[in-house]
C-alpha cells in the first residue's frame, strides 16, 4: 500500500511538471503527459519519494536549497585561496592525502559529497571506500582527523543528510 502511495505521488509530480512545461490542456498532450508520467514513475518512485515522511520531496528540496548557497560560498572562498597561492608562490603549501570518515549512508549522498569536495579548489577526492573518502588536499592544515573532517566536509555533510 505504501509503495502505491509513493507511485501515485511521484506520478502526480511528474504530471504537474508536464502540464507546466507544455502549458497545454489539449487532450492528446494531457494523455501523452499522463502516460509518460506513469512510465517514468514506474522506474523512479522508489528513489524519488521516501517511505519516511520526514524525508519527503519537499523537505529534501528545502535541504538542497540550503546546501547550494553554502557550496557556492565555499567554492568562491577556495578559488580565492588557490588563486592567492598561484599569484604568490612564496605562500606555503603542504600537500597531502587525508582520510575523511562520512556518516552519509547512500551512495548518491557520498557521491555528491565527493563531488562537492572535488569542485572546491584545493581538494580532490581520490576514492571512496565504504564510509571513507580519500582526499588530496593542497594545504593540509592539521593532522587531527576530526579537524580535517570539520574543515573539508562537515559543512557539506550536515546539509546533505537532509537531501538524502
Amino acid at each position: 500500500m505504501q509503495n502505491l502511495k509513493r507511485f501515485i505521488f511521484t506520478s502526480a509530480v511528474f504530471f504537474l511538471f508536464w502540464l507546466a512545461y507544455t502549458s497545454s490542456l489539449e487532450l492528446s498532450e494531457v494523455l501523452a503527459g499522463l502516460l509518460i508520467s506513469l512510465l517514468l514513475s514506474s522506474f523512479t518512485y522508489q528513489s524519488f519519494s521516501r517511505e519516511n515522511t520526514e524525508h519527503n520531496i519537499l523537505s529534501r528540496l528545502i535541504s538542497f536549497s540550503k546546501y547550494l548557497p553554502v557550496f557556492i560560498w565555499e567554492m568562491i572562498k577556495a578559488n580565492f585561496d588557490v588563486a592567492k597561492r598561484v599569484i604568490n608562490p612564496s605562500l606555503p603549501i603542504n600537500p597531502g592525502i587525508v582520510e575523511i570518515k562520512t556518516n552519509l549512508k547512500s551512495r548518491q549522498a557520498k557521491l555528491l559529497l565527493a563531488n562537492s569536495i572535488t569542485l572546491t579548489p584545493g581538494t580532490l577526492t581520490i576514492d571512496i571506500i565504504g564510509d571513507r573518502l580519500y582526499i588530496h588536499w593542497i594545504d593540509v592544515k592539521t593532522n587531527d582527523p576530526a579537524e580535517q573532517q570539520k574543515i573539508i566536509s562537515e559543512k557539506f555533510e550536515k546539509l546533505l543528510e537532509g537531501v538524502f
